[in-house]
């Protein structure tokens, strides 16, 4: 097995060195300004040592990999509520479709497709108060991050809110059908914003160290979720996490993983470490292009894949 350390930092080299980079989600247009020659990478392992590389502690909008954090606060308050409006399986089409959504009733596949996302987000948004949604959703990412300072990118939340006119129609539809069941406008709100949460590579990681731990956040002792839940939590990750490209990444990396349009990647080795990964460029199904192939390159290198008997 390689050095862990060593390992990382080669990866950064090769990643940087990477000419083709991938196409940054020129469709919000904050997002549209960073610049595709980022990377980033951190590994925390089983015993709390954090290895990284590149542009590690540079913040960048986490868009998608939120979905995540949304949805273990809307688990730990009603699972039986999320999985009344939401399925678990996935879904073979891209993130932000709709055609699947009207031909199932208005009832999302997973909760990390954007439909099944807002369905989440609906349950945590206060029509009186829509900051409290995300209000919570920052509070558990600063508690497992370890760092008070994680907020919302305010030019990235009115950019999402300016175009985000796909998501608007996908909220409106589920309205129609029952799923969101409270204001649109605060849904929409509070989504856009969750969205727009700036973290680094090792912010990331260190919020994710508690699903490779069974539920519990080994930096402070705190149960999170259940064992149980997490182990699901990891299954939907593996099944889900990376859209219509879940299937490829799954053969590729092997490993839980949640993508965002920011770039970034949140995997997770249970019971080995936590890994956040950044490179703005994404590939066609709106994945981090250089941060999957990373991610590879580590999974196989330490042997960490799921579906390693050994691992």
């Amino acid at each position: 097995m390689a050095d862990l350390a060593t390992l990382v930092s080669g990866i950064a080299a090769e990643m940087q060195a990477m000419p083709h980079r991938g196409a940054v989600a020129d469709y919000i247009p904050e997002l549209a300004k960073v610049s595709a020659d980022h990377f980033g990478l951190v590994v925390i392992d089983a015993d709390g040592q954090e290895h990284s590389a590149g542009d590690a502690d540079t913040r960048f909008s986490i868009q998608s990999v939120s979905k995540l954090f949304a949805l273990v606060e809307a688990l730990n308050r009603d699972p039986d509520a999320v999985w009344r409006r939401v399925g678990r399986e996935p879904s073979g089409s891209a993130f932000n479709s709709i055609v699947q959504l009207e031909a199932e009733g208005g009832r999302p596949r997973n909760p990390f497709i954007n439909a099944g996302a807002l369905a989440v987000t609906d349950l945590l948004t206060s029509d009186d108060d829509p900051r409290a949604g995300v209000g919570a959703i920052l509070r558990l990412v600063r508690s497992l991050a370890g760092d008070d300072s994680i907020a919302t990118d305010g030019a990235v939340a009115y950019s999402e809110a300016a175009t985000g006119h796909r998501n608007a129609a996908l909220a409106h539809f589920m309205k129609a059908h029952g799923v969101v069941r409270g204001s649109v406008e605060a849904c929409l709100s509070t989504y856009f914003h969750q969205c727009a949460i700036a973290m680094s590579c090792r912010q990331l990681a260190r919020a994710g160290r508690f699903l490779a731990h069974g539920g519990i956040d080994p930096a402070s002792g705190r149960t999170i979720t259940s064992p149980e839940r997490t182990r699901r939590i990891n299954a939907l990750m593996l099944t889900c996490g990376h859209y219509d490209a879940s299937g490829e990444f799954a053969f590729r990396v092997g490993l839980p993983a949640k993508s965002g349009v920011g770039g970034g990647i949140l995997a997770i080795a249970p019971g080995r470490a936590s890994i956040a990964v950044w490179s703005p460029g994404l590939s066609p199904q709106g994945n981090s292009l250089l941060g999957t192939l990373a991610l590879e390159r580590l999974a196989h290198a330490m042997g960490w894949s799921v579906f390693n008997p050994d691992a």
